[in-house]
């Protein structure tokens, strides 16, 4: 292509709302335009980027002997109805009607629309397994669309449905869409992790999900070299401390700590490093107003795990100020498990405390030297904490390291849960009616553009894996429109690289060599070649690799084998 046909603008700056790399850089080099909030347009040198990722998914699920198939946007209420997330999928699920006053909804997932499908034309266990998959939009109407695509409102999803007769043949199956994202996000060139997780609002049983690594990733996944372990932070089982808890060393003491509140505050007036620190958070309980969730200072509450505590209601619901001084009668930022009258649930590590620093339930005042048993009461224990760097992996092999990762796949075991609910059966081999055993398996196509940008970029722009790049090389003739002999070889390169299978981007236009040179730099286009007339007179031009400091003067021969 040649740039002169295409109108392209970058810019030197992104805009102030644009709060991650990929996002900015997107919009700097001309990948996509927003029209309105969570929406985007993909602009022609996006889109080839696009494109590429989805060749590569649907080679690989084709390989895989997935059917490709294409379902409506819009989806009728009734069979949201049927299977019971009408109500269950909240406010993300954009409603409509039409004329006839007909509900609606924007699919933001296909699970209810190939289940109809599947009852309709899959009758007997000679016809399955069977897999079927599309890449196709979807809308969600997040409250907050944030990091441009990363988390927009319509995007490209490759969603695909695989159903079974039984959960063996499903196991195979689920196993099977395993290896094939592997392979996905193995030629898409991106480092990833495959980790255990949480079914979400899908449902199902067994649920992994494939994260591409990255600083800006928005979730903690905590893995072991040693072993292979890895699992989404919130999903970890995490065991009990080793040995017995230290016999105390000191006496309790009442401590007056005007206006310190946080778990900072309070390791910075002690003096103390706030894994010595005591902190309770106040929820609403499932038989009661309040209970009292005891963790180490330093570490997370993990909200799928309090959730799962039949002492605690769900959802799970942090209580507000109020209801924290009726619960324990002082300000909020004081409570401590001496002295209420509360249901109090303690995570393991924070029961191996001793020594331990609290609060007093009295607004301004807190506890040093607190000991379980001693000064207050042992209570329930729990696994209430995400994990952190150095906890043990639960497959043994070794210790836990934290990474942040950007999800961009996700696969699910659903077994019978829609087939169930919307009669999707088959007559097996006695001629009974069973109903189907489902799987389901997402790709978000439009995230591993900006998760790939994510991974892959320096202070200068994007430096796009060769799979996925828009154009494979950019060639940048010097002073084109002042030299006949740079025209002309400009012109011959470009056609020979095209006929070599090559996908050429020719800057043509009429703008200083530097210019050029940054916004190559910004796409991120792999191979950059210079073409100058003095050099070019010797038979060579100039070459640099995008992830190389220097260029290098290289004859023409070299540069086709080089490219080759």
């Amino acid at each position: 292509m040649r740039l002169s046909n295409l109108p392209f603008n970058t810019f030197k700056e992104a805009p102030t709302d644009a709060e991650v790399v990929s996002h900015q850089l997107m919009l700097r080099a001309g990948l996509i335009r927003r029209l309105a909030s969570g929406l985007y347009t993909w602009l022609p040198m996006g889109l080839r980027a696009l494109q590429k990722v989805q060749a590569i998914i649907r080679e690989e699920m084709n390989r895989a002997g997935a059917l490709e198939l294409l379902m409506p946007v819009v989806q009728p209420a009734e069979l949201w109805e049927i299977s019971g997330r009408w109500d269950q999928f909240g406010p993300e699920l954009l409603r409509l009607k039409d004329r006839h006053d007909r509900l609606f909804c924007l699919g933001p997932t296909h699970e209810e629309v190939i289940t109809d499908i599947a009852r309709t034309e899959l009758k007997s266990y000679r016809q399955l397994p069977v897999n079927y998959y599309q890449i196709q939009t979807k809308f969600r109407d997040e409250i907050r669309p944030r990091f441009g695509v990363m988390r927009a409102r319509e995007f490209t999803m490759k969603d695909a449905y695989s159903f079974h007769l039984d959960e063996d043949s499903l196991q195979e199956g689920y196993l099977s869409m395993r290896a094939a994202y592997a392979q996905i996000f193995t030629r898409l060139q991106l480092n990833f992790r495959i980790v255990q997780a949480d079914p979400g609002a899908i449902g199902g049983n067994r649920s992994e999900e494939f994260h591409v690594l990255a600083d800006s990733g928005e979730d903690a996944i905590a893995y072991c070299e040693a072993d292979g372990f890895a699992a989404n932070v919130e999903t970890v089982a995490l065991t009990s401390p080793a040995g017995p808890r230290s016999a105390p060393t000191e006496a309790c003491e009442l401590v007056t700590t005007p206006d310190v509140r946080s778990i900072e505050e309070l390791s910075a007036f002690f003096g103390v490093a706030s894994s010595r620190c005591l902190k309770m958070l106040l929820v609403a309980g499932s038989e009661v107003p309040a209970v009292g969730l005891l963790l180490r200072g330093d570490d997370e509450l993990n909200r799928l795990k309090a959730e799962a505590l039949p002492e605690v209601s769900r959802p799970l619901r942090m209580l507000g100020a109020e209801q924290v001084r009726a619960a324990t009668g002082c300000e909020p930022g004081f409570a401590g498990p001496m002295g209420v009258d509360l249901p109090l649930i303690a995570d393991r590590d924070a029961l191996a405390l001793s020594d331990f620093i609290c609060g007093a339930n009295r607004k301004d005042h807190h506890f040093r030297g607190v000991n379980w048993e001693r000064d207050a009461p042992l209570p329930h224990t729990a696994d209430l904490r995400n994990a952190r760097t150095g906890d043990p992996s639960p497959s043994g092999g070794g210790a836990l390291s934290i990474a942040r990762g950007i999800e961009v796949g996700h696969i699910f075991q659903l077994g019978s849960k829609y087939s169930d609910a919307m009669d999707a059966t088959v007559l097996d081999k006695d001629g009974k009616s069973c109903a189907m055993q489902m799987g389901c398996y997402g790709i978000g196509v439009t995230r591993v553009v900006a998760a790939a940008i994510e991974q892959n970029h320096d202070e200068r722009g994007i430096i796009w894996p060769d799979a996925i790049a828009p154009f494979d090389v950019v060639l940048i003739p010097i002073n084109l429109d002042k030299s006949y002999r740079v025209k002309e070889a400009a012109d011959r390169l470009y056609d020979d690289l095209r006929a070599a299978g090559l996908e050429v981007l020719l800057d043509d236009r009429a703008q200083r060599p530097g210019f050029k040179f940054a916004d190559a730099d910004l796409l991120g286009i792999p191979h950059r070649v210079v073409i100058a007339e003095k050099a070019w007179d010797q038979g060579q031009v100039e070459y640099k690799r995008r992830t190389e400091p220097e260029p290098q003067l290289i004859t023409v021969a070299q540069l086709m084998q080089r490219l080759a």
